[in-house]
C-alpha cells in the first residue's frame, strides 16, 4: 500500500492506493484560513499537523488492515507558503499562503534589486511567491527575520514533522522564486537578494526521489513498519498531473479548485513571465511544465453560495442548471473574479471583483451563472496567455472539486473549445499523485504507473454555448 498526503488550503486529504492501482480509502479533515488584516492570509502550521492526524486516524478506522501495510509515503500540497523556523525548528509566526497579497511592494523592491530575476526563475515576481514574503517580513518584522534558520514550504513543514528532515522537491521549491528552474538548484544571486542563503534552504531532490523516512516513534503511534520512505512529492499542481497521467510534453489538465489552473507538460524550459505565466519543474526528473493560475475559482462559487443566502453550492448550482433559461444567460451580468487580485495574465494583487451589467431583473441563479462564466473566461485568458488561442490540447482532465459541478464544466469545455474528460479519480488527482510518487520512490516505473484513468464523463465543446459565449467573452 502507498500512502498519498495533500495539505490543501481548505483541508488535508489521505489517500491509500493498492499495488493494483486501485484506491482502497480516502479521508481529510478540514482547515481554516485566517485574514487578520486586508490582503492577508495565514495559517498556523500547528492546525496542519492536527488535520493530518485527525484524517490519519479516519483512514486507519476505514481500512486498519490496508493501512497497516504501508510501504510508501508521498507529499503535496499547496505552494508558495513561507513557513519560517528557528535554529530549534520552531515556527517563528503563522505561515503565510499563496494568496497573500501584502508583498506587493516588495516585488518591485527585488524587480529593481534582480533585474535578471525572470531569466533565473521564469517567473514574474508576484506577491503570492515566497521570495517577496521573506523580503516583508525582513522589512516589516526585523527581529523575527534575523531569528530564521530555515524556510520551509508547507508540505515540506509537514515532512518535518514525519522525518525529521528538512527537504523539499523540484516542483514546489520553483514557486519560491529562488530556484533556478532550468539547472533544478537554489539560486544563491536571488537568496541573496531577500536576504537569506543556501544554509536556510532546505536539502532538494526530485519529487520521484526518497526525501527521508518516517520516524519511529511516529511509525508505532501509527501501526507502522520502521524505515518506510517518504518521498520527495510535489507541489499540489504537479501532483495533481502524475494523479491523472500528465508526465509527457503537452498533456495537462485544467483545475477548477479553490484557485484555478491551466496545466500543460513541457520537456523543457519554457519561461513566458511576460504573460504571467508560471514555468516550473515536473516532480518527475527532466520534465518541466507551464501553468496558467487564477486565484479564485471554486471558492468564488462558495462566496457568491453565501452572497445569496443559499444552504450549500450544490441547490445554488441546480438552480442555474434548472431555472436559468438561454435567454436570461446571455443578458446575466459578467463578473470579473478577482475575489483575492489575479496573477495570469494581469499579476496584480490589488485587482477587485465585480459584477457588471447588473439589473433589478437579476437574481441569485443570473449571478451564479455570471461567477461560472467569469471563472471559464479567467481560464481562457490564462490559457491564451500560455501559446495563444490553440494552447489547449485536443483533451484535457478536469480536475477538482468545482468539477462535481457537469454544467460548469460544459461551460469551462465550450469556452476553451477542447474536450474536458472527468473520471472517478479526479476529485483526488493530488493525493493520488502523491501516492504514486510514493510508489516510483519505492521503485515503480513512472510510465506503467502515471497512466490516464479511463474517463467516466467527457464533455464536449457545445457550439451553440460556444457562440453565446464569444461576445460575452470579448466584452469581459
Amino acid at each position: 500500500m502507498y500512502l498519498g498526503i495533500d495539505l490543501g488550503t481548505s483541508g488535508v486529504k489521505v489517500l491509500l492506493l493498492a499495488p493494483t492501482g486501485r484506491i482502497v480509502a480516502i479521508a481529510d479533515s478540514a482547515l481554516s484560513v485566517q485574514q487578520p488584516r486586508p490582503l492577508w492570509s495565514e495559517q498556523n502550521p500547528a492546525q496542519w499537523w492536527q488535520a493530518l492526524e485527525q484524517a490519519i486516524a479516519c483512514l486507519r478506522a476505514d481500512a486498519p488492515q490496508a493501512f497497516a501495510q504501508v510501504k510508501a509515503i508521498g507529499l503535496c500540497g499547496q505552494m508558495h507558503g513561507a513557513v519560517v523556523l528557528d535554529a530549534e525548528r520552531k515556527v517563528l509566526r503563522p505561515a503565510i499562503l499563496w494568496n497573500d497579497g501584502r508583498a506587493f511592494a516588495e516585488c518591485a523592491e527585488l524587480e529593481r534589486s534582480m533585474p535578471d530575476a525572470q531569466q533565473l526563475t521564469g517567473n514574474q515576481i508576484m506577491p503570492g511567491f515566497t521570495a517577496p514574503k521573506l523580503l516583508w517580513l525582513r522589512k516589516h518584522q526585523p527581529k523575527l527575520f534575523a531569528r530564521i534558520a530555515c524556510v520551509l514550504l508547507p508540505k515540506d513543514w509537514l515532512r518535518l514533522q514525519l522525518t525529521g528532515e528538512l527537504v523539499s522537491e523540484m516542483s514546489d521549491a520553483s514557486g519560491t522564486l529562488w530556484l533556478n528552474v532550468a539547472e533544478r538548484n537554489w539560486s544563491l544571486p536571488m537568496l541573496q537578494a531577500c536576504g537569506l542563503g543556501i544554509a536556510q534552504m532546505p536539502r532538494l531532490v526530485e519529487g520521484s526521489a526518497i526525501g527521508g523516512t518516517l520516524l519511529p516513534a511516529l511509525a508505532r503511534d501509527w501501526g507502522l513498519q520502521t524505515g518506510i520512505p517518504v518521498a520527495g512529492g510535489a507541489g499540489d499542481n504537479a501532483a495533481s498531473a502524475i494523479g491523472v497521467g500528465a508526465i509527457d510534453a503537452g498533456q495537462g489538465f485544467v483545475s477548477l479548485g479553490t484557485s484555478g489552473v491551466v496545466f500543460r507538460v513541457t520537456d523543457r524550459f519554457q519561461p513566458n513571465p511576460a504573460q504571467g505565466v508560471h514555468a516550473f519543474a515536473h516532480a518527475l526528473p527532466q520534465r518541466w511544465h507551464q501553468m496558467s493560475v487564477m486565484l479564485s475559482a471554486a471558492s468564488a462559487f462558495g462566496w457568491v453560495t453565501r452572497l445569496t443566502g443559499r444552504g450549500d453550492e450544490a441547490t445554488l448550482a441546480a438552480e442555474v442548471e434548472d431555472d436559468l433559461t438561454p435567454a436570461q444567460r446571455e443578458r446575466a451580468p459578467l463578473f470579473l473574479p478577482y475575489l483575492a487580485g489575479e496573477r495570469t495574465p494581469h499579476n496584480d494583487p490589488l485587482a477587485t471583483a465585480a459584477f457588471v451589467g447588473m439589473r433589478h431583473e437579476h437574481e441569485a441563479a443570473a449571478l451564479a451563472f455570471a461567477v461560472m462564466e467569469g471563472v471559464a473566461f479567467g481560464l481562457r485568458d490564462g490559457l491564451e496567455a500560455m501559446a495563444g488561442k490553440h494552447a489547449a490540447a485536443d483533451e484535457m482532465t478536469i480536475v477538482g472539486d468545482g468539477a462535481r459541478n457537469d454544467g460548469w464544466v460544459q461551460l469551462i469545455a465550450s469556452v476553451l473549445g477542447t474536450t474536458l474528460r472527468r473520471d472517478a479519480q479526479s476529485q483526488s488527482a493530488a493525493a493520488l499523485g502523491a501516492a504514486r510518487l510514493a510508489w516510483i520512490a519505492d521503485g515503480g516505473d513512472p510510465a506503467t504507473l502515471c497512466r490516464p484513468a479511463g474517463a467516466t464523463t467527457r464533455f464536449h465543446p457545445d457550439p451553440v454555448q460556444a457562440a453565446v459565449a464569444a461576445p460575452r467573452f470579448r466584452r469581459f
